[in-house]
Parts: structure tokens; sequence; C-alpha cells
């Protein structure tokens, strides 16, 4: 294994690392189905999707070894995005420099099958892992190119495929997640200056040249790379890991839209049902991603199924000193109001480079699966009603900076409820209990809704309730099934 990783780093110093095959394909050729009759082919994984509603993403590679720090400086005192995983752009970390690091990845305590069990009891029903991520590193054994975990690494054990395994085991969806466009290593200019003599447009990522490797570009051309080492990688993964329900491309600003459909087609040949997110680019993809850690306010004006990914603290990769997780009830809060707006929340957790996954987010998450144990059924199989929201409490978030410069505050109120829809059932969803009886406003005759009975998830005997001219009015009688909050199923005629 030694002399193997030795071999893998002075490669880097030769040119483009460990590229074995050509996977490239024209786009055209023996093409007899377009993009819209692919996407459409997939209505029943769609609908999977959208009554799964809640799983785990995980960011776990090389850059959970500096977490967040080099050389002294925080992430906060370098260029570019301040989450951990873009530690080497924001450092500007030659490729060779970088690399070394992979000869110190030995995290021992990775545990696959408590991972699996992990997302299992917090009440996820999928999980999605980077494959590989900006830095090039690939978390699988790759045949493709050697800077992965078994050839340059010394842990013995290919960590996708073990998540894989427990997943089967656990009855847990599975997915990857796959920086397409973006690798630092191997990705030259991460096609910037080709997308430009394509024509494309001049948007504001183009101009700040936003994650592109300036500082230390590998020789090849960014056609070699697709050639070489992303369309084979794809095919590679798609291969290896036959039963996926979700591929997570990242990062398309500089691909042409020749490309993204290139990289959904091989996703689709291979894997015909399973669904390929937005950020394959150029307005392909079969569900779409407002953005990290942001809900979307028109949540209206999405066509299609749509996902928010978001993090336990503020960070993706692990961040040694990002102590600020979110609680229990924000991350119910992000969880409910996703849901009651028709969309799928995938919440992230980033595992040190030991393999051990923060405790926080152990803790947290155990939590809101007991929740869920009670609540589930308000939030699994549901479908957004004719109104998300009522009460005092307005919330915008804006995404993961806005989220960690303004934290969250908020004090819910009684008054506060989501509403989501199943069959003749609406429920609603509340984080504040009442001193009293609580009235929602949303299930009054007027609206011609006509109540046929009112009980509480969880509860052990049975509650009051009256429809009046003014709405619903509720008598918990002071039950209190989870401090947390509570969910209550109504049943429409």
């Amino acid at each position: 294994m030694a002399q193997r990783i030795k071999i893998g780093i002075l490669l880097l110093f030769f040119g483009f690392i460990g590229c074995k095959q050509n996977g490239s394909k024209n786009v055209d050729e023996n093409q007899t189905l377009t993009y819209d009759q692919m996407t459409a082919s997939k209505e029943e994984a769609k609908e999977a999707f959208n009554d799964a509603k809640y799983g785990m993403f995980i960011h776990w590679g090389l850059y959970s070894i500096p977490g967040g720090i080099w050389k002294g400086k925080k992430m906060e005192e370098l260029s570019g995005p301040k989450v951990a995983e873009w530690i080497q752009l924001g450092a500007k970390i030659p490729r060779a420099e970088y690399a070394e690091l992979a000869t110190r990845f030995n995290p021992t305590e990775f545990d696959a099958d408590a991972i699996a069990r992990l997302a299992k009891d917090a009440g996820m029903k999928y999980l999605v892992i980077t494959s590989k991520h900006h830095d090039g590193f690939a978390m699988y054994d790759s045949k493709v190119s050697e800077y992965d975990i078994m050839d340059a690494s010394p842990y013995p054990k290919d960590i996708v495929q073990e998540l894989y395994d427990a997943c089967q085991k656990y009855d847990i969806d599975f997915g990857l997640y796959y920086s397409h466009n973006i690798d630092w290593m191997d990705g030259n200019d991460c096609g910037l200056s080709e997308y430009l003599a394509s024509g494309g447009e001049i948007h504001d990522r183009v101009k700040r040249k936003a994650g592109v490797n300036t500082w230390d570009p590998s020789p090849n051309t960014f056609t070699e790379y697709l050639e070489n080492k992303a369309y084979p990688q794809v095919k590679e993964i798609l291969t290896k890991f036959p039963n996926m329900t979700t591929l997570w491309y990242d990062y398309p600003h500089y691909v042409t839209p020749a490309e993204s459909l290139e990289f959904y087609k091989i996703a689709y040949d291979l894997q015909p049902k399973m669904l390929v997110n937005s950020r394959v680019g150029n307005g392909l993809g079969d569900f779409d991603i407002p953005g990290d850690n942001k809900i979307p306010e028109d949540h209206l004006a999405i066509t299609k199924p749509w996902q928010t990914v978001g993090t336990t603290n503020n960070s993706w990769g692990y961040k040694s000193y990002d102590h600020d997780w979110k609680s229990v009830k924000e991350l119910l809060f992000w969880l409910t109001e996703i849901v009651s707006k028709g969309g799928n929340y995938m919440l992230n957790i980033g595992p040190k480079a030991s393999g051990e996954v923060p405790q926080e987010s152990i803790d947290n998450l155990l939590t809101v699966g007991k929740w869920l144990d009670v609540n589930g059924e308000a939030i699994y199989n549901t479908r957004k009603w004719t109104i998300t929201h009522e009460g005092p409490t307005k919330l915008n978030m804006g995404g993961t900076r806005d989220r960690e410069k303004n934290g969250f505050v908020v004090e819910f109120t009684s008054e506060d409820f989501w509403f989501t829809q199943k069959g003749d059932s609406v429920y609603a969803i509340a984080f504040q209990y009442p001193e009293k009886k609580v009235l929602i406003r949303s299930l009054s005759p007027d609206k011609d809704i006509v109540v046929k009975n009112v009980e509480m998830l969880g509860a052990t005997s049975e509650i009051s309730w009256k429809q009046t001219t003014t709405g619903l009015e509720v008598d918990l009688k002071g039950q209190q099934v989870d401090q947390h909050g509570y969910a209550l199923k109504i049943t429409l005629n």
C-alpha cells in the first residue's frame, strides 16, 4: 500500500493523475429519447421522492483533516466560501501539497453500520454521500483514477461500498453526490475557458471565476477531464452501486448544455428510474434545489419536485471550531416548513477525519427521530395543503451565510400551525403548546370545510373540539406527547 501511495503522489507532478479509460460519447450518438421523454418516464420515482420527505446528506473527504484551518488560518481568514470543504480553494493549496493529506487519511473510527442505523433511527428515508467532492478525491475504490480512498490513503476499505451495503441492510434508499464541474485536482480551470469559447452566458459566477482553480490548474484540458475522468467515474459509480435512487451533481456553472445532457443521459442509460438533481445544469434534472440552507419564498413557482439541503451547524464538511449547532426545534421547523410547502429536506452530517460523527449531530438527529416516531404520519407521504402556515411567526431562510449571520432566535407561539394533507385528512403541526385551547382559523366553516374528527397524534386519550364560525377550536386537555411540539390529525367530510 505504501508504494502505491508514493506512486500516486509522484504522478501529480507530471500531469493528469491516474485516468485509465475514455468515457466520451457524442450526445447525439444513438440518442433515441429526448430529455423530456427521459424525465417523464420517472413519475413513479418522483412520487416516491415526494413521499420520503427527509434524508441524510454526508460531506466527507480529505478536507475533514484540516477541519477548516490551514497553517493557522481559519476559513474566515481565507478567500471563497467559508464552509470547510472549500479549504483547498480558500488557502490556494497546490494540488501536490493537498494530495499529501491522503497519506494521513485513516478513518479507523468509521462505522458504516452505525451511520445507516443513525439515519434509520433519525427517521430519515434515504442517504446521499459525496463520492467525489470539488477536491477530486474519490471516497470509493475507483478504477478510473488512483486519487481515491483505496490507492492514495492507508485506509484499506471502500467507504462508499460499506455505506451502500449498510443502507441495503437497513432499508435506507441510497444516493451519491458527484462534483462533475469542479475538480481542483484534474479539472483544469473547471471548464471556464471552454464555456466562454462556446458562447456561454456571462453571469456573475463567470465574472468572479467562482470555484475555478486559478492557482495550480492541472495541465490537461477540461474536455480531457470530462472524457478521461468525469464521464467514466459517473459510469463507474452507477455500475458499481446499481440500486440507487438519487444522483446528486454539483456546481454546473461552466458546463455547456451538451455536457449537461451527456451527464444526464449517462445516468439514464445505466439507472433509468434514478432521479438526477437540477445541478446537472442547463435546466435539466428531475428535481430542483432552491439553494443550500434556503427555503423558497415562492414555492408555487417551482414546477418540479424540490429539495432543500441543510447543515446541522454552518458547514458541510467537518469544521472543528463551528459549534453553532441547530437545535432540535430549529431542525423540526426546517423539516416542517419545507414539507408544508411540498418539498423534501436532506440534512447533512460532516464526519471528523477519524470517521466519528459529531455527538451534537447524533443527539439532535435522534431526538428529531423520536418526534417523528409519534408525528411522522403528518410528514411522510403527505402533500401540501391549500395553506402552508397560519400564525404570527414569519421566517425567511435565505441560505447558509444568512443563517450563520443571523442565527435562529425565533420563539414560536401556540397560534402557529403548519399544514400538510393526506387523503381526506389535514394535519396541523405546532411547536408550542397552548395554555388552554387553540383556534385554527384556516379550518372555519366559511371556507367550505367540514370537520369530521380531530385527534392528537400519540395522545393516550381523546381531545375535545368544535368547529365555530371563527375556526376549529381544540382543547388538548393539557396533554403533551412530546416537549418539542405536536400534530393534530383533522379528518374532513
